[in-house]
């Protein structure tokens, strides 16, 4: 089947955001999300999932290990396993990303 927003799973998270999950499993997760201006998520870490967060459109702020770090559509950023991370939106413009982790992290976030 393909995978898009209409025939993957929709959650929301933090009150105004939306994910969907594109390709679930437990050795692969694949989670398109949408953050709208001013939204964060809280800043955490995964025990055993390594992640890499990939920009469709708008600019997404990601807090790594202290440093913020802006990642402009066409880009990404990996983030390894135990690394505390924050995704956040600081533009005035709603951001879509797309998060990949190996193996899932579901189950696997601790608060930083």
């Amino acid at each position: 089947m393909i995978a898009n927003r209409e025939t993957s799973d929709h959650y929301t998270w933090g009150g105004t955001c939306d994910g969907w999950v594109l390709r679930p499993g437990d050795n692969l997760l694949v989670i398109e999300e949408r953050m709208p201006p001013g939204t964060r998520e809280v800043r955490h870490f995964h025990a055993r999932a390594e992640q890499f967060f990939y920009v469709l459109s708008g600019m997404l702020t990601i807090e790594l290990d202290g440093t913020p770090q802006a990642i402009p559509a066409g880009s990404g950023l990996p983030v390894g396993r135990g690394q505390a991370h924050q995704a956040r939106n600081d533009s005035a413009q709603e951001v879509v990303f797309l998060v990949i982790s190996a193996p899932t992290s579901r189950g696997d976030r601790q608060e930083a």
